[in-house]
């Protein structure tokens, strides 16, 4: 049977695809499916389709966030702190060492879990070069053989070319699932992606049916 294979698009500045992320593991672990890392600019993919940084949205959508968030991290069980310490930050260096990691044929995952972790429970500043050393290491990679590449132009393109594809695939905002070119925006339609994983049919398209 052919392993299907779902585009992972996040970025570990967003609090949503860190409620979404042991969720998403745990459907690939069930149904069998890869997982392509694919991490964003964030800012990029609002710009493109439509969604606002946070400070620029109005106040009952800023507000109306605050209280998905608490219910959300009730629903899954996780740390989240509401107005962590070091957001929002730069985030390119953290997000394009997970490319690094998969370019280098090792499973992100760990430290992408670390890394959500540390941003939006621990307090930790992930601009600091220093913090994501540590969060490689704490995972048994060779933190310079990571960044090095990670502060590259090749993994600068591939981190553009992301955002591109994510744009491409009508993804307003992050995370984002992607299964035959089928987009599934939010962590909350993890269990949407888990159906059409587990009963394959043919993906849904934004073109309108003829009447």
């Amino acid at each position: 049977m052919e392993t299907r294979v779902v585009d992972y698009y996040f970025s570990l500045l967003s609090p949503y695809a860190w409620l979404g992320h042991a969720a998403v593991l745990a459907v690939a672990r069930e149904t069998g499916a890869t997982l392509r890392y694919r991490p964003v600019r964030i800012f990029e993919l609002f710009e493109a389709n439509g969604g606002l940084p946070l400070g620029k949205r109005a106040p009952a959508r800023q507000r109306y966030r605050l209280v998905e968030l608490q219910r959300w991290r009730a629903h899954r069980g996780l740390p989240l702190n509401l107005s962590p310490k070091f957001f929002p930050v730069d985030i390119a260096l953290a997000d394009r060492c997970a490319i690094a990691l998969e370019e280098g044929g090792h499973d992100p995952s760990g430290y992408i879990d670390a890394a959500f972790r540390a941003l939006w429970a621990e307090d930790r500043n992930l601009e600091d070069p220093q913090v994501v050393a540590e969060l490689l290491s704490s995972h048994a990679f060779d933190a310079k053989a990571v960044m090095q590449p990670a502060g590259s132009d090749a993994d600068a393109d591939r981190y553009a070319a992301n955002t591109r594809d994510a744009i491409d695939a009508d993804l307003p905002g992050l995370p984002g699932y992607l299964l035959d070119g089928e987009p599934f925006w939010g962590q909350d339609r993890v269990d949407a992606l888990r159906d059409a994983l587990v009963n394959p049919r043919a993906p849904y398209r934004s073109s309108v049916e003829p009447r």
